[in-house]
């Protein structure tokens, strides 16, 4: 690729890394500010209500992916960006100077929830102008390795915050983490969206879009151009299931098991979740290669089966897991099996639809996805544990994957198709151009 097209990819992956270390900093330190908004008491329940407010933002997202992709589509996807990330700035500094309930009751609890409400409305935003941005922007054949770096910075951002937490455990005494420390990755992270902020001020706009006319298009990024693509839509939303329940299982709920299912400390559990998702981080750019090689549908449908014959036994295994190494090993297998969606799911998305819906197609109904099954995953297991049968959620982690098994398997292929033609032979009849599932 080109130094222009590798400019695009590390503006618009850089400013992806700071939104997704905002979101997930929120779930990483949560075991340490989840007493200081509510009563003190029941150490599960305070982390489940902190994570109904997690879960919360996830609502958000699907307002944020109507009303970012509509920008997106109408303003360019550079206008998308900059949204995103000044909202994202935003929320980080409401969560570093929320009150505690000693001091505002629940007032502080009001305050968590408006941040997290801004998060949703950003990342519903941000996941599809970046997905758009980088398939866009890419080189022709490439796609697939181009847009696997959307999940590399996602996954960078939480490597970020996973360090920052082992840095500050190491230096700091748990009880001053505890009262004040967590406040530390909030300040960072609105600092760090500033930065981006100037960043996307100056990225270019994709070729792609400026060469499509789609600017002119009057029914551009609205909800009736993205109902004549009904069909792609609800594809995004199965295809996603599986994938967003495994990957928040296996990231953001997996340090949080390790400590309260299996008995780990903290410290070690959190390393176990850095290095695995160390390595995870630098497998996506050759899955991604790969699937412009052999096509999209293969790797997803090596994750599906993966996911849904191997969830139960890893989940079982890591529970019982008692040293790093056993633990990573776990942790490890279960990522690579995730690789398969998470590196390409951005392309394949994005490639479902023509340019003036692109980033709307993208972004409502994979937030919707994400409202419905990514963004309670963790609340679903901190359920199930309560209710004393937590390998129910190692089920339904398979049953959700197996779903979107079926999905993948009668899809069709998306590699080779050309961004600037897709949906043009459907002007007359919509339907015959339409995926099927």
């Amino acid at each position: 690729m080109g130094r222009e097209h590798w400019k695009k990819i590390w503006v618009g992956s850089a400013g992806n890394m700071v939104e997704w270390f905002d979101w997930f900093v929120y779930a990483t330190f949560a075991v340490y500010f989840a007493d200081s908004f509510f009563p003190k008491g029941n150490d599960t329940a305070n982390l489940m209500n902190t994570m109904g407010i997690f879960a919360v933002g996830f609502f958000m997202r699907p307002v944020g992916g109507w009303l970012l992709g509509r920008i997106g589509d109408r303003k360019g996807r550079k206008a998308a960006l900059t949204t995103t990330v000044t909202l994202m700035s935003a929320s980080a500094v409401l969560i570093a100077v929320a009150p505690t309930y000693e001091v505002a009751g629940y007032g502080g609890v009001a305050v968590l929830m408006v941040a997290r409400l801004l998060q949703g409305l950003s990342v519903g935003g941000e996941y599809a102008a970046s997905a758009t941005y980088l398939t866009e922007a890419s080189a022709p054949g490439k796609r697939g390795f181009a847009s696997s770096f959307q999940y590399v910075s996602m996954t960078a951002g939480q490597l970020c915050g996973l360090g920052l937490l082992i840095l500050l455990q190491r230096t700091m005494s748990e009880s001053a983490l505890h009262d004040w420390g967590w406040r530390i990755p909030f300040v960072i992270g609105a600092l760090g969206a500033a930065i981006v902020f100037y960043l996307r001020r100056n990225m270019l706009e994709t070729e792609v879009y400026d060469e499509s006319g789609a600017a002119q298009d009057e029914d551009r990024g609205t909800l009736k151009a993205l109902w004549g693509h009904r069909r792609e839509a609800f594809l995004v939303i199965a295809l996603t299931m599986g994938g967003t329940v495994a990957y928040y299982t296996y990231t953001t709920y997996l340090t949080k098991f390790l400590s309260k299912s299996a008995g780990m400390e903290k410290q070690t559990a959190t390393l176990v979740s850095f290095c695995a998702l160390f390595v995870f981080m630098c497998l996506q750019p050759l899955a991604g290669a790969l699937s412009d090689r052999i096509g999209r549908r293969p790797l997803l449908i090596t994750f599906a089966v993966g996911s849904t014959f191997l969830t139960v036994p890893i989940m079982t295994m890591l529970k019982g897991a008692d040293t790093f190494w056993k633990a990573f090993g776990l942790a490890l297998l279960a990522l690579v099996v995730v690789t398969g969606y998470t590196s390409i799911n951005a392309c394949v998305k994005a490639e479902l639809f023509p340019t003036g819906v692109r980033a709307l197609g993208v972004a409502f109904p994979y937030a919707i996805a994400n409202a419905l099954f990514g963004g309670t995953a963790e609340y679903v297991a901190l359920w199930f544990k309560k209710a004393g049968h937590e390998s129910g959620f190692y089920w339904y982690v398979a049953g959700c994957a197996a779903v979107s098994l079926i999905v993948y398997l009668t899809m069709r292929e998306t590699r080779d198709i050309d961004l600037g033609r897709v949906g043009k032979k459907a002007a007359a009849s919509p339907e015959k151009a339409a995926s099927t599932v």
